[in-house]
């Protein structure tokens, strides 16, 4: 079995430090095979923010576990406007990662992460399409055991974001790009951006594209939170490439506990829930 932590929306400046104890704490007893960040590692793209994101991987890399990150649109600066257009990733670059579309693989996984911020955006993102390029060679050679996981910050599908019936936007360029990842066999899509945590097949948003598994986090570590909002981060336990199951682990006060347990399969190349699950 895989472990893969997923986190995102950690907001450093605008983070609760209790929380973040917490969760360095879990991660350092429940040693996953991997933490996944899906963006907005920072508030405001400052260089002090950054330290505290450099830190707090760092430190979970002390552990021994590997960490993979992507940015997000809160990493790029938005009132330093020379910096953000100039050189809008130059502070995550010096101070968290030189490669903004990283890539892990080990003997169960490969992982690759993709950068959908840009500075002519405030919020929404874009996939390029020498990215999407990347996506499909990158996956190319995988063995056909290993799990393949896309992360990006922005959502590549429209996403329920509420009551009312209200949608969020998919990045840009989403119509091609989804194909790319189709043609690459992936089976997992994680992202973040929207603060809501969401699981489910992506046959329910695009008729016949049942063999990838959309999975959001939500904020794992941010106060600044919008109505109903509860701190929380995915827990993944992958047993191949078709079968895993979802814990989200929600702030309970004091620590972060189980809220939901759903187990999906592959089955005719859909990802169905299968079952709740109560083993911890």
């Amino acid at each position: 079995m895989t472990a893969i932590a997923h986190l995102s929306d950690v907001h450093f400046g605008a983070h609760d430090s209790q929380i973040v104890a917490a969760i360095e704490a879990w991660l350092a007893e429940h040693r996953p095979d991997i933490v996944i960040i899906s963006g907005d590692l920072t508030q405001r793209a400052r260089s002090r923010q950054f330290r505290q994101a450099a830190e707090f991987i760092k430190r979970i890399r002390s552990h021994g576990i590997e960490v993979l990150a992507v940015p997000g649109n809160h990493d790029v600066p938005l009132y330093d406007v020379t910096r953000r257009f100039l050189s809008p990733l130059g502070r995550y670059k010096r101070l968290i990662s030189r490669d903004p579309c990283p890539w892990f693989e080990n003997d169960t996984l490969a992982v690759l992460g993709i950068n959908t911020a840009r500075s002519m955006t405030i919020k929404g993102g874009r996939i390029s399409h020498e990215q999407m390029r990347i996506i499909e060679e990158r996956f190319r050679h995988v063995a056909a055991h290993k799990s393949r996981i896309l992360v990006t910050h922005h959502p590549l599908f429209t996403l329920p974001v509420g009551e009312g019936g209200k949608l969020s936007t998919p990045v840009g360029r989403h119509s091609r790009a989804i194909r790319f990842v189709e043609r690459a066999g992936v089976h997992l899509a994680l992202a973040g951006h929207l603060h809501l945590p969401f699981a489910g097949s992506a046959d329910a948003m695009i008729e016949n594209f049942g063999s990838l598994l959309v999975v959001q986090a939500g904020t794992a570590t941010s106060v600044r939170l919008r109505g109903g909002e509860v701190q929380s981060f995915n827990w993944l336990q992958l047993n191949g490439p078709d079968d895993l199951t979802l814990k989200l682990m929600q702030w309970q006060g004091g620590a972060f506990g189980r809220s939901t347990t759903t187990r999906y399969v592959l089955v005719d190349n859909i990802w169905r829930p299968v079952e709740d699950s109560d083993d911890t």
